[in-house]
């Protein structure tokens, strides 16, 4: 009978861990981008800049300089833009149509066509102020922001020469692109979503296999071993990290470090032992989108076969932060005001929060609303005023403190999901994590 059952473990686990076969191969993975930014030029670029009131929108970059925004544009095949590429879209709302031209010497992939004949017009400046002129836009939206680093991605040379070429009835035309490059990067469509789950998964089942006997062996394990795992891992099924993994311990009779231990002040060599309560942050990206991701493990000690009360009282009260930040997600809200009720009701509560959530998706540290910093939980300028729009995706990231008295000290409950906010509301990507990952003290 024994044998049997573990037979049927080691089924289970064959069953669920991961393996190179269900990540899809470069050729395979080249053709989802394409179809994706397909989808994306055809449906949600033409709304969001009616939304944004910009009708025309040039981004400008060069080869291993690119601007965030265009990066996210560049057919599969491209790991880089080319020379000097120039992306022109011009919105005409009244016919319902989308102009999408690329002033450059090549194709920018199946879904733009290039409109630069060096030949006719040696000069690429003089072709771009060409076709200004043909469709007489009324506001230039050019990528410059003070407060989202990924909408400013236009530099000064390239700026310098744009203004220079432009005549100048055309550059009082010109506006910031901000809020259209923000919405470019923070809307996912239906097909997104689609791999994006499949995303999340890939990514909780790295952390389940590390949180467990395969990777850990109490009392020889150091949190390091796991982090080194965890980024081998990813590189061996043919994917990558936006990030280094973190590994980090809480234990009886230590107290508290400060926030900044879980990230950069945790000794390297530190083992992991029966009873700690184990912490990772990793995320991987995959299909242009990205992951983030935290979760919490408990080292059952010899005579436990579950974690000890209060740390499953512990985690429900993350859990309830969780819940109470993500009812006040609402169309409009600003990332500020979100913080702030979720703060305030999170304290009448009882909790001791803190909120750092941020937006998720062709970047890790993506652009819209920032709903708190951990060092900021009074609002975030800037970032923080921008609100929130149906369709987009967050780390729901946070933590809270816990008192422990059968530790004598303050544990911090810290956890992060990824989280879609869509016209029916708020739903986790692909579920969250409401119990503890378990690793057994006598592995076998």
């Amino acid at each position: 009978m024994k044998i049997k059952l573990q037979f049927i473990l080691i089924a289970l686990f064959a069953c669920t861990s991961l393996s190179s076969q269900s990540i899809l191969n470069e050729k395979e993975r080249a053709i989802k981008v394409d179809s994706m930014l397909k989808v994306r030029f055809e449906t949600v670029l033409p709304k969001l800049m009616d939304r944004s009131g910009i009708d025309m929108w040039v981004l400008i970059s060069r080869e291993y300089n690119e601007d965030p925004v265009l990066k996210t544009m560049l057919p599969a095949t491209w790991l880089n833009a080319r020379r000097r590429t120039i992306l022109v879209f011009y919105r005409d709302k009244q016919n319902d149509t989308l102009h999408k031209m690329a002033v450059a010497r090549y194709n920018f992939g199946e879904n733009i066509v290039f409109a630069w004949d060096k030949e006719q017009q040696p000069d690429q400046w003089k072709r771009l102020v060409e076709i200004i002129e043909k469709f007489q836009p009324e506001k230039i939206g050019l990528n410059y922001s003070e407060h989202f680093n990924i909408a400013d991605g236009l530099v000064k040379t390239d700026y310098d020469e744009f203004i220079t070429a432009l005549p100048k009835k055309y550059q009082s035309r010109i506006v910031s692109a901000e809020d259209l490059a923000v919405a470019w990067i923070e809307t996912r469509t239906p097909l997104e979503m689609k791999y994006y789950r499949e995303l999340v998964n890939i990514t909780r089942n790295i952390i389940r296999e590390a949180f467990s006997n395969k990777v850990i062996t109490p009392g020889q394990t150091s949190a390091a071993d796991v982090e080194w795992w965890m980024r081998q891992k990813v590189t061996d099924l043919g994917l990558e990290t936006w990030f280094h993994p973190t590994v980090d311990v809480q234990r009886t009779a230590e107290e508290l470090p400060g926030h900044l231990y879980a990230f950069s002040d945790r000794p390297a060599d530190e083992i992991i032992k029966p009873g700690d309560l184990v912490h990772c942050d990793f995320g991987i990206s995959y299909l242009r989108l990205n992951t983030d991701c935290q979760q919490l493990a408990y080292v059952l000690k010899p005579n436990e076969t579950k974690p000890p009360k209060f740390l499953v009282e512990a985690l429900e009260k993350g859990n309830r932060l969780q819940d109470i930040l993500t009812e006040n997600f609402q169309n409009g809200r600003t990332g500020n005001e979100i913080l702030k009720t979720s703060l305030e009701q999170a304290k009448a509560e009882g909790l001791q929060p803190s909120i750092y959530t941020h937006p998720l998706g062709t970047y890790g540290h993506s652009a819209g609303p920032t709903i708190g910093m951990w060092d900021a939980q009074g609002g975030v300028k800037g970032a923080g005023d921008y609100p929130l729009y149906p369709n987009t995706v967050y780390a729901i990231e946070l933590n809270t403190t816990v008192y422990i008295k059968e530790w004598k000290r303050d544990i911090r409950v810290m956890l992060e999901e990824a989280g879609f906010y869509g016209e029916n509301g708020f739903e986790y990507v692909n579920q969250r994590q409401t119990k503890f990952l378990l690793i057994s003290s006598n592995p076998k």
